[in-house]
């Protein structure tokens, strides 16, 4: 009997700890609460917050997110577009086999197979690249790491807060339990093939199935046209035949980048934060059309719509 009563009362306990959003981490509250108004239910929200899982930290990945590691990342960043066209026959196979998936990409978001494939690549080889860190971890680490002293540590706690709860909400809507919520991601968070942020799982799709799942290539391909158009204005078709010399472009633009720090062959002025950057000067007047065409996949998008 005194058993039973000693079981019954741990019960009732467990369950009040999760019947509502007061944590003694006040970040966790406001987690919680957001939570509750995407549609999870109070009790699993708690259920993720308080599962050994939101005990974790990745001090490794947080070391990168310092200031002093933008520059080495930048620099990262440049040596893996600069590679990019040397994987253009692998590109072209894989396009190929994966034909009909890019048939329902181009077809129902109006982003051409050539702009999706180069992106896949310069994220990760085409899912070669396989990410090591957990980006629950990650972003949970930032929001009990983070002390708040700039704005960058205001942008990176936010940034923990609006990740941690796409990637609860996402797990739970997967019907995924606290422990079984692993996407495996970059230092940064970036989540499967398309590298994914996953405050962007509103843009995930799925080729055939009802839940989108962003490690499987199908999957990839759809969800990064849906963000593409979603988020990028792509709606229509590119067409290659009305946009002059290429090649010419791509090597214009790649003297210019490598000649200057904050260069831009789309805009002049960021429209979110109104930083100006130093826009790349086409000789010709460029196109409409050739303003859709982002800097980091230019080099490979030229190579693949000039191939048979």
């Amino acid at each position: 009997m005194k058993i039973l009563l000693l079981t019954l009362l741990l019960t009732t306990l467990t369950y009040a700890q999760y019947t509502n959003c007061e944590f003694q981490n006040k970040r966790y509250t406001e987690i919680c609460e957001k939570l509750v108004k995407k549609g999870v239910p109070v009790h699993d929200a708690n259920a993720f917050l308080l599962s050994p899982k939101a005990k974790k930290l990745d001090l490794l990945s947080f070391k990168f997110f310092h200031p002093s590691k933008i520059k080495s990342h930048r620099a990262s960043e440049k040596r893996a577009n600069n590679v990019l066209v040397k994987y253009v026959p692998k590109i072209v196979t894989h396009v190929k086999k994966y034909a009909k998936v890019y048939d329902k990409a181009e077809e129902k978001y109006g982003v051409n197979r050539e702009v999706i494939a180069a992106i896949l690549m310069k994220e990760t080889k085409l899912g070669e690249i396989k990410p090591s860190f957990d980006a629950f971890v990650v972003f949970n680490t930032l929001i009990r790491k983070v002390d708040v002293k700039s704005k960058r540590d205001t942008w990176l706690l936010n940034m923990g807060k609006s990740n941690l709860v796409s990637i609860i909400s996402y797990c739970y809507k997967s019907g995924l339990k606290p422990l079984e919520c692993n996407l495996p991601s970059s230092y940064a968070g970036a989540v499967g093939i398309p590298q994914f942020m996953p405050s962007s799982f509103v843009h995930i799709d799925s080729y055939q199935n009802k839940i989108g799942d962003i490690t499987k290539m199908e999957d990839a391909i759809v969800s990064a046209a849906k963000y593409l158009n979603e988020r990028a204005g792509y709606t229509e078709l590119i067409k290659w035949d009305k946009i002059p010399k290429m090649p010419d472009i791509e090597a214009q633009w790649y003297d210019y980048e490598f000649a200057n720090k904050n260069a831009s062959f789309v805009y002049a002025e960021s429209k979110r934060t109104g930083k100006k950057v130093q826009l790349l000067r086409l000789q010709k007047r460029r196109t409409p059309v050739l303003k859709k065409n982002t800097q980091n996949t230019l080099c490979v998008i030229t190579t693949l719509q000039t191939m048979p």
